[in-house]
């Protein structure tokens, strides 16, 4: 109660205690802790007078500088962006496209773009997935990039669409407006990174060559074959196998029943078991027991004509856009070719 000044004691030695009444009493406890919260206010209203002095100076700072990311619609919009970071570039301009061939038209007007950077003198280097050497309008496309002295490679998989140009600005896709649209980064830590992301993808990968993509025996076929059937030991599905590697639903069917029929396997879960012990899909192992593609498939490849060619090219992307349509979803959109929106 003396605390709560509620209790004061009289002037004699061993008096009795005089009660406070507790207004009074409340004034006297609560007085010094009013007063310092009365000065903390007061502190924290200088504090915030002298941060909103700078608020306007950083607004006019912010409004001088240019956005870091920046979303483009549409593809006129999306493809005079692409142009114009073509016609900046001086040194060296980075292409990560993932999934298998495409259209010739597309292609043409990517090689417009890309050669006239070639004979500037900057440097190209292009990243498709294995699928994509089956595509004689890319490989033809292939070849021209590397006689202009472009750069080539695959990989069995690949993160999404890429496009960097010097140090200065990358090109993204984005989700928004049904896919239709394009993400512009120009931060230079985030391109620094998307940088360091595709050398590491461009050390793994392996160099194109036309001629060698054309035999049924590539090498390549191999490493694609050793993917699709990892995925089938991790749980993953026709559809998302797919679209990892760049193939239709249907090649990759084809591809695991042809497997599952070698193991004499009678489920999906009883291969990939079979699978994940047989040693096969160790690092630097031939797939000796897989089968290679189908006949028909390799004939087609081997001949390289260009009925056979586009046949197995339309097969292929009408079934996509089946499944994709099925599915109800869309895919991100994906400029062709560097620099070029379809």
């Amino acid at each position: 109660m003396r605390k709560l000044q509620l209790l004061v004691m009289s002037g004699e030695e061993d008096g009795p205690a005089r009660a406070v009444p507790p207004p009074v009493a409340a004034e006297a406890a609560l007085r010094p802790l009013e007063e310092a919260m009365a000065r903390l206010r007061r502190e924290a209203s200088e504090i915030r007078a002298a941060v909103a002095a700078y608020d306007s100076v950083y607004s006019e700072g912010r409004g001088r500088t240019r956005e870091s990311l920046t979303v483009v619609h549409g593809k006129r919009a999306i493809h005079h962006a692409l142009e114009a970071a073509a016609h900046r570039c001086a040194t060296e301009v980075l292409v990560a496209q993932p999934g298998g061939g495409l259209p010739a038209e597309l292609l043409q007007r990517g090689l417009a773009l890309s050669l006239p950077l070639l004979a500037r003198g900057v440097r190209q280097r292009t990243l498709y997935q294995h699928s994509a050497r089956t595509h004689k309008p890319t490989l033809a496309h292939v070849e021209q990039l590397l006689e202009h002295g472009a750069e080539v490679r695959t990989l069995a998989e690949m993160s999404d669409q890429l496009i960097i140009c010097d140090e200065d600005v990358a090109f993204l896709p984005s989700a928004e407006d049904g896919g239709h649209a394009m993400l512009i980064a120009t931060h230079p830590d985030l391109v620094r990174y998307l940088r360091v992301m595709f050398e590491r993808s461009w050390a793994q990968a392996a160099p194109v060559d036309p001629s060698a993509s054309r035999r049924p025996d590539s090498p390549f076929m191999t490493d694609l074959q050793r993917t699709i059937l990892r995925a089938v030991v991790e749980g993953e599905t026709d559809e998302r196998i797919a679209r990892r590697i760049g193939l239709s639903r249907r090649t990759v069917v084809s591809h695991i029943r042809k497997v599952a029929e070698h193991f004499g396997s009678n489920s999906r879960a009883q291969l990939g078991f079979l699978l994940a012990g047989s040693g096969l899909l160790d690092d630097g192992v031939a797939p000796a027991g897989a089968p290679e593609p189908s006949p028909g498939r390799a004939r087609r490849s081997a001949s390289g004509g260009p009925e056979d060619r586009a046949e197995d090219g339309a097969e292929d992307r009408a079934e996509d856009g089946a499944e994709d349509r099925a599915e109800g979803g869309t895919a991100p959109h994906r400029p062709a070719s560097p620099f070029t929106s379809d």
